[in-house]
């Protein structure tokens, strides 16, 4: 595994969950992180408390469903820093509920513009730096449902099998040129996603398989190895990579279990 040390990491969703994780680890390993996150109080504690245990940060406000602040953020890092070596696309968040029940602006349209057209801006933002020296990775976060789609994250599937496209066709497209590409699929997590996905009864299907949650701080180990290491996927827990093939061999067996376990016996509750 290759050593990180001196290397600068740009971590979108830093404030919370994997990216917060991941900043403790990336600062560890002796790397200079640029935090990037809509909530500026949380990324100054976080910024401090990496300061405090003698690593090297800064904060940076950004919302990347604005393109503009995606231009400061990137600019901002590079007048700090003078480069950016690993990027940490993972800010996103998810709404369960029927389709018919999304907002169309807060739960349909932030949703995409978020999860997938902020990843496309970002890394769109930072290319041209890595191009011109060569030298990078990008690293995705998505989901296993970007690779298996569950009823009632209707948007939230779409914007990471979005992801999935992206990140495998970017990979082919700057190969030539010394930039790695990595997408990173993972289950269910302890983290704050489940709190604002909404309060739709069928999340209480959902947070059965909670014992099978993965911590956030794995997750984040995960990426930090996946940095030392490039790799084109990782999928994590191991558990899901039959799933997924019986999702792609055998389709039906995958809409049965779905439909049996949680769309048909919340179906009455959506009529009532």
């Amino acid at each position: 595994m290759a050593s990180l040390k001196g290397k600068v990491v740009l971590i979108t969703g830093a404030s919370s969950g994997f990216g917060e994780d991941a900043a403790r680890l990336f600062a560890k390993e002796g790397c200079r992180v640029v935090l990037a996150a809509r909530r500026l109080e949380r990324l100054q504690a976080l910024t401090n408390q990496i300061q405090k245990d003698g690593g090297e940060a800064v904060a940076i406000p950004v919302d990347v469903a604005e393109r503009d602040e995606i231009e400061v953020m990137v600019q901002s890092a590079l007048d700090v820093y003078g480069q950016i070596d690993i990027l940490f696309n993972n800010a996103g968040f998810g709404r369960l509920d029927w389709l018919e029940n999304l907002d169309p602006a807060r739960d349909i349209e932030t949703q995409i513009d978020v999860n997938l057209i902020g990843v496309i801006q970002v890394t769109r933002a930072v290319l041209p730096h890595m191009l011109k020296r060569r030298s990078g990775h990008i690293i995705n976060m998505s989901s296993v449902a970007g690779l298996i789609a569950a009823p009632l994250y209707t948007i939230y599937a779409a914007t990471k099998y979005g992801v999935r496209g992206f990140t495998d066709a970017l990979r082919r497209e700057v190969a030539p040129f010394g930039i790695k590409v990595s997408g990173i699929y993972p289950g269910p997590a302890a983290t704050e996603f489940s709190q604002h996905i909404g309060n739709n009864p069928v999340k209480k299907s959902f947070n059965r398989f909670n014992r099978l949650s993965m911590t956030s701080e794995y997750v984040a180990r995960r990426v930090v190895a996946l940095a030392k290491s490039p790799r084109r996927v990782v999928i994590i827990p191991w558990w899901y990579r039959p799933a997924i093939g019986l999702n792609a061999v055998w389709p039906g067996s995958v809409d049965w279990f779905m439909n049996t376990f949680f769309t048909s016996k919340n179906h009455k509750l959506q009529m009532d």
